[in-house]
């Protein structure tokens, strides 16, 4: 949970008491007559919602909303023309087999024009990693709670500023890192804060590269995209169907490997380990204190983050999160659970949760934040206007840590890092690493 104790206003009574009641909604079958579909929530307390970049990660998301009674999505914005219509007639097409009203749903190319409207109470945010920021920004401005991909920011001085505005403005922001909603990863970084591993001495993290630099050939733009919108603050530069393939697709673009717009598998899977790693070590509020690259200059694994009780967080291993105690090793991915003493694997299946809790979690011992479903953790945070699981703090110190990693590989350079101020310390570093040039005014509340 965040570590901050900032009071967040709570908002209308009408909607609180009704959304007070959403994690019961959740659990209950969504099979209804169409005809009672509306009838069972008034139009007035349903949380509104509009969803910002329509590309494939959006699906997943905008479906949870969709088929809730206590929510409803009344507007996307895309910056191509193919997938923002796509999106407004399935949301349309939804709600009209729904019995509700026809053409609910409004389209935007410019997100300002979504935020600007008075009855959208949330946004959820999938554009890619290098517009994150602006749009959370202007969004916690305009007092919408939030729901924005991982890594919710695309440089160290973004994870400054978005906690200062979320803060500021009182938004709840939940960062979609759903590991944290995953039983398997809860329950490993409970093995580990309860010492039944003993005390830990290095975390491997495995995922791929570190970002680099665009150096993509122009290629000819086909007319409904936006491509300025597109780029935003990053350098003005011609189009390629590698970094915003046109139309609706079922691929994740690869516009992630470039630094201008992403920051490679260090901050796409190193944001989901990453951050399980920080959660496990209880460096929530908390980043590394010290950096260090690979020993070969050109290495793309080795690079540690070390933090100020001596672990080392690694980037390398092939078997997700490793956290290695004097006692054993919890290894932990997506499906995948086992704990070691020494050669020896006692667990080895999620399957086996239940007795690995009954064994070594008796009743008494901590326990970690428990989330069944990230969204639905989200909407109930909105409710009750606590911290999510995965609130600004932790999604900003995660995406931090991967920034971090970044800079050392990029530079190939070993520093320290003051968690406290967020800056360099000791001399080493250099303060341009943490930021970059905006174009076009887009670093408003950053830089």
């Amino acid at each position: 949970m965040s570590s901050s104790t900032t009071p967040t206003p709570a908002r209308s009574v009408s909607r609180r008491r009704f959304l007070g009641g959403l994690t019961a909604a959740a659990s209950a079958p969504f099979i209804l007559p169409s005809r009672t579909w509306a009838a069972e929530v008034a139009a007035n307390e349903r949380l509104t919602i509009g969803v910002i970049g329509t590309g494939k990660m959006h699906s997943g998301l905008m479906n949870n909303m969709l088929n809730r009674r206590e929510t409803f999505v009344a507007a996307v914005c895309d910056v191509d023309t193919t997938r923002r219509e796509h999106a407004l007639n399935r949301v349309n097409q939804h709600y009209a087999e729904r019995e509700e009203k026809q053409n609910a749903c409004t389209a935007y190319n410019d997100f300002r024009e979504l935020i600007a409207r008075d009855d959208i109470d949330a946004v959820i945010v999938v554009t890619p990693d290098h517009w994150h920021i602006p749009i959370s920004i202007a969004a916690a401005k305009a007092k919408k709670d939030i729901y924005c991909e991982k890594p919710l920011t695309h440089t160290v001085a973004e994870s400054i500023a978005i906690m200062k505005a979320v803060h500021e403005n009182g938004v709840i922001l939940q960062t979609g890192s759903q590991q944290r909603s995953s039983r398997e990863f809860r329950v490993a970084c409970e093995l580990v804060q309860n010492g039944v591993i003993g005390d830990i001495s290095k975390v491997l993290t495995s995922f791929g590269d570190p970002g680099r630099w665009c150096d993509l050939p122009g290629e000819e733009l086909e007319p409904g995209l936006d491509w300025d919108m597109w780029l935003g603050a990053a350098p003005e530069r011609e189009y390629n169907s590698i970094l915003a393939p046109r139309g609706v697709h079922d691929h994740f673009p690869n516009w992630r490997n470039y630094m201008e717009y992403g920051g490679g598998m260090v901050t796409d899977w190193g944001a989901h380990h990453l951050d399980i790693a920080q959660w496990g070590l209880g460096m929530d509020g908390s980043n590394p204190v010290r950096v260090e690259p690979p020993e070969e200059e050109n290495a793309r694994r080795g690079a540690k983050l070390i933090y100020d009780n001596g672990v080392e967080v690694i980037h390398g291993g092939d078997r997700g999160v490793e956290f290695i105690g004097s006692k054993g090793t919890v290894v932990v991915n997506r499906g995948r659970f086992e704990l070691f003493w020494g050669e020896e694997r006692e667990f080895v299946s999620v399957n086996q949760l239940d007795e690995v809790e009954a064994k070594y979690l008796p009743e008494g011992s901590k326990q970690l934040y428990r989330s069944g479903h990230h969204q639905q953790d989200w909407l109930d945070c909105i409710a009750s206007r606590e911290q999510p699981i995965c609130g600004v703090d932790v999604g900003a110190r995660s995406a931090l840590a991967c920034h971090l990693m970044n800079i050392t590989y990029l530079n190939h350079a070993a520093f320290d890092w003051d968690p406290v101020n967020n800056t360099f310390a000791n001399n080493t570093g250099k303060p341009e690493w943490t930021t970059k040039e905006y174009r076009g005014g887009w670093g408003e509340g950053i830089v």
